[in-house]
C-alpha cells in the first residue's frame, strides 16, 4: 500500500501541505490514526504521578496536533473544492470528530488532572498567556459537561453527534440549491441594462454548460448581484430573487426547515443540560458582549438610531422608482436596481464607472502594498508550491528583515465545488515549540467574477471591500506571535474577531491608499481625485437601510437562540415576527432567511451574528485613531500589530483594545462614520 501523505512529515518548503499527493482515500485512515495518536497522548497525561502546568495543560494543548492539521486540510477543501464523495465522507468524519471531542471533554480522569492544576493557579507563577490557557482549558471542560452526571454526559454526546451531521447537511443543501438553479436567457433583448462584462461572463457560463447560443445566470453571488443590480427585466429579477431567497425552503429533498428547527432544539437542550438558560446564554458567556440582554440592548439602540434614516431613504427610493418607471410598489427585487440608479444620479458614480480601476490583480497588489506600508510585509508568488485547485495562488510572506512570516493562499473565483460567500481560514496554525516559532499557513476564499476572453476580472467596489476585509482576517492570522495555537491569531472572542477585517476596509476609501494601485486596466491612468471624493461622498448612501438589514440578521439569530420554544415554531411565521421591526419593503411569500442562513446553522456564528455590528463600533473607533495620526502612521500600525494582530487571544480583548487605543470604544464613532449621529 502507498504511504499516506497526510501521515508523513510534510517536507515541502515551510511544511506546505502536499495537496498534489492527497487522495480522497487517504483521509479516513489518516483521521483514524490521528485520533488514536491523540488518545495515546492524553492517556500519558492521565498517568502522571503529579499534575503540573507543563505535563497537563501544555501537554493537552499539543496532544492533537496531527489531528488538527489533517482536519484543517479536509474541512477547508470540503468548503472550497468539494465533491459528492467528499461530502459523503464528511458525513462520516464529522460525527467521528464530535465523538473524539466528547471523549476528551467528558473524560472524568482527565478533568481531575486539569482541576488539580487549576486549583494551584494562584501559586504557579504563570505568565499572562499561560494563565489564559489554564483558565480557558478549565472553563472549556466545565462548560462542555465535565461536571455532569454520566447520564447527562451521554446525552451531550448524542446531541453533539447529531448536530455535527445536521450542520453539514444544512450546508450541503444550500450548495445543492445554489448549483441546481440557472436562469437561461435565449433573447438578447432580455439582457437590457446589463453591462458588457456581465453579459460576457453569462455567455461563458452558458458555453461551459453546453448552451453556447444562450446566456446563463446563476445563484453564485457575482452573477446574482450583477443581474439584480442592472437587469431592466423586472419579471426576471423577480424570478432570480425568488430562487435565491427560497434556497432550502421548497419542500424538496434539500429543504432545511426541519433541520433548522432540530438544530435550534438540540442547541437549547444542550444549553439547559449544562445549566444555561439558552444557547445564547451559553455562547455569550465567552464573548465581549457577555449576555443576551447586552446584545439585544445594543441591537435595539442601533435600530433606534438607524430606522428614521432608513425610512427616509426608502421613501426617497420609492418615489424615485415611481418617477422614472411608474413603479407603484417598490418590491425587494427592485431595491438593488433602483438604488444603483439613484446613487448614480445623486453622486454621478456607479459600479460600472469604478470597475475599470479595480482589476483583481491590481487590488491584490494594492492590499499587499497596504500590508507593506503598515506592517513591512512583502508577498512573493510561489508557483512551485502545490495548491488544491489550479486557480489558487500561493505566496511566501516575509518581513523587513527578509524572514519568513507565513504562507498565504488566495482563491478568488466561484465554482460548483465551492460554497458561496467569502472567508479566511488556515491550513496550519501558529505556535511555539521549544522556542521554535512554527509559522502559519493562511488562506482567503472569495467568489469574484472571473475574467473573460474580452476582459480581465474587474471588481465592484463592494467586492474590493470584501477582498480587503478577508485580507484583514489574513493579517490577523499571518502576524500571530502566540505561544499556544489555541490562543493564536484569530482564536479570539467571536465578537472581537471582525475588528482586524473590518478596520482594513476603511483604507479603501482613502486617496492615499487608492493612489497606490487603482489604475484603469486599459489606460493605466490613476483613479481621478474627483472619483475618490465621490466614493467617500456616497459611502453612506442607504446606510440606514443597510444597517437595518444587518440588524435583522442579528435579531433573527438571537431570537432563534434565546426563545425557549423557537424549535416548535412555524419557521416562516417565527421569522416574520422577528424581522418585522426592521422590514421596510413588502413581505415576499415562499421565501426564508433562516433556511440558507449558513453563518448560524453551518458556520460558527450562532448567537454571534451581532458581532459584525459590534466590531464595527471597534473598527470605527480604532480607525479614527489612524486618521488622527495618519492612515499609514508607523507608530500606530506597530501598536495595532503588537496589541491586536499579534496578541491573538492571549488576554481579554478589551484589555488589548485599551492598550492599543488608550480608552474603551464608544458607539458614537460608528454613528459618525455612518452619518447616523443626528438621527
Amino acid at each position: 500500500m502507498n504511504q499516506n501523505p497526510l501521515l508523513m512529515p510534510f517536507t515541502l518548503a515551510y511544511e506546505a501541505s502536499p495537496f498534489h499527493q492527497i487522495q480522497l482515500e487517504h483521509y479516513l485512515p489518516a483521521f483514524e490514526k490521528a485520533i488514536e495518536e491523540a488518545k495515546t497522548n492524553i492517556a500519558t497525561i492521565k498517568t502522571q504521578s503529579t499534575f503540573t502546568f507543563a505535563n497537563t495543560i501544555e501537554a493537552l494543548e499539543k496532544a492533537d496536533g496531527l489531528l488538527n492539521r489533517i482536519s484543517s486540510i479536509f474541512f477547508n477543501l470540503n468548503e472550497a473544492n468539494t465533491s459528492e464523495a467528499m461530502q459523503n465522507l464528511a458525513q462520516t468524519l464529522s460525527p467521528m470528530l464530535a465523538a473524539y471531542s466528547n471523549d476528551v471533554l467528558l473524560d472524568a480522569q482527565l478533568f481531575q488532572a486539569i482541576e488539580a492544576v487549576y486549583a494551584q493557579k494562584d501559586t504557579l507563577s504563570l505568565n499572562v498567556e499561560q494563565q489564559t490557557l489554564l483558565s480557558k482549558t478549565y472553563k472549556s471542560f466545565v462548560r462542555n459537561g465535565a461536571k455532569l452526571l454520566p447520564e447527562a454526559k451521554e446525552k451531550i454526546r448524542e446531541i453533539d453527534q447529531e448536530l455535527a451531521k445536521l450542520s453539514l447537511q444544512f450546508g450541503q443543501n444550500v450548495l445543492a440549491e445554489t448549483n441546481e438553479y440557472q436562469l437561461v436567457i435565449e433573447k438578447a433583448s432580455d439582457l437590457a441594462g446589463l453591462p458588457d462584462e456581465v453579459i460576457e461572463v453569462a455567455k461563458q457560463t452558458a458555453s461551459q454548460k453546453g448552451k453556447p447560443d444562450c446566456w446563463i445566470f446563476t445563484l453564485q453571488m457575482p452573477s446574482y448581484i450583477a443581474f439584480m443590480t442592472y437587469s431592466e427585466q423586472r419579471a426576471l429579477r423577480h424570478e432570480m430573487f425568488l430562487a435565491h431567497n427560497s434556497k432550502g425552503f421548497k419542500n424538496n429533498t434539500h429543504d432545511n426547515r426541519t433541520i433548522v428547527n432540530r438544530i435550534v432544539q438540540l442547541r437549547h437542550q444542550r444549553a439547559q443540560i449544562l445549566g444555561y438558560e439558552s444557547h445564547a446564554h451559553f455562547i455569550l458567556e465567552e464573548r465581549m458582549a457577555e449576555n443576551p440582554q447586552k446584545v439585544n440592548h445594543f441591537l435595539k439602540e442601533l435600530l433606534q438610531k438607524a430606522k428614521p434614516s432608513a425610512q427616509k431613504e426608502m421613501e426617497e427610493l420609492a418615489n424615485y422608482a415611481q418617477k422614472i418607471d411608474a413603479i407603484d410598489r417598490l418590491e425587494r427585487w427592485d431595491y438593488a436596481y433602483y438604488a444603483e440608479k439613484l446613487k448614480k444620479e445623486k453622486f454621478a458614480i456607479d459600479d460600472e464607472m469604478l470597475k475599470p480601476y479595480f482589476k483583481l490583480e491590481n487590488v491584490i497588489e494594492g492590499v499587499f502594498k497596504v500590508a507593506e506600508k503598515l506592517y513591512e510585509l512583502t508577498f512573493v508568488a510561489r508557483n512551485d508550491l502545490p495548491t488544491y485547485h489550479p486557480e489558487v495562488k500561493a505566496y511566501e510572506v516575509k518581513n523587513k528583515q527578509d524572514e519568513y512570516v507565513a504562507l498565504f493562499y488566495a482563491d478568488f473565483f466561484p465554482r460548483e465545488s465551492k460554497r458561496g460567500g467569502a472567508w479566511m481560514t488556515s491550513f496550519k496554525g501558529q505556535f511555539k515549540d521549544q522556542n521554535q516559532d512554527s509559522r502559519p499557513h493562511i488562506s482567503i476564499v472569495c467568489n469574484f467574477s472571473p475574467s473573460t476572453p474580452q476582459k480581465p476580472s474587474l471588481l465592484t467596489f463592494n467586492e474590493a471591500l470584501t477582498l480587503f476585509h478577508e485580507f484583514g482576517h489574513a493579517l490577523h492570522g499571518m502576524l500571530a506571535k502566540g505561544q499556544y495555537q489555541s490562543l493564536s491569531g484569530t482564536h479570539v472572542f467571536w465578537d472581537f474577531v471582525e475588528l482586524p477585517s473590518q478596520i482594513l476596509e476603511n483604507w479603501l476609501y482613502e486617496k492615499e491608499c487608492l493612489d497606490l494601485f487603482a489604475k484603469h486596466y486599459e489606460t493605466q491612468a490613476p483613479i481621478p481625485a474627483e472619483m475618490i471624493e465621490k466614493i467617500k461622498e456616497s459611502a453612506n448612501f442607504m446606510s440606514g437601510y443597510q444597517t437595518l438589514r444587518q440588524l435583522s440578521f442579528g435579531m433573527l439569530d438571537m431570537a432563534w437562540h434565546t426563545h425557549t420554544d423557537a424549535s416548535e415554531a412555524d419557521l416562516y411565521s417565527f421569522e416574520r415576527s422577528v424581522v418585522k421591526e426592521t422590514d421596510l419593503l413588502p413581505v415576499v411569500e415562499n421565501t426564508s432567511i433562516s433556511c440558507s442562513f449558513s453563518h448560524i446553522f453551518q458556520g460558527g456564528y450562532s448567537a454571534g451574528y451581532y458581532s459584525y455590528k459590534w466590531a464595527e463600533v471597534l473598527d470605527a473607533d480604532a480607525f479614527e485613531y489612524f486618521q488622527e495620526k495618519g492612515i499609514f502612521n508607523k507608530d500606530i500600525a506597530q501598536s495595532f500589530q503588537k496589541n491586536i494582530l499579534s496578541a491573538g487571544g492571549s488576554e481579554h480583548p478589551m484589555i488589548l483594545y485599551k492598550r492599543f487605543r488608550g480608552q474603551e470604544p464608544t458607539i458614537e464613532a460608528l454613528l459618525r462614520r455612518s452619518g447616523l449621529l443626528q438621527q
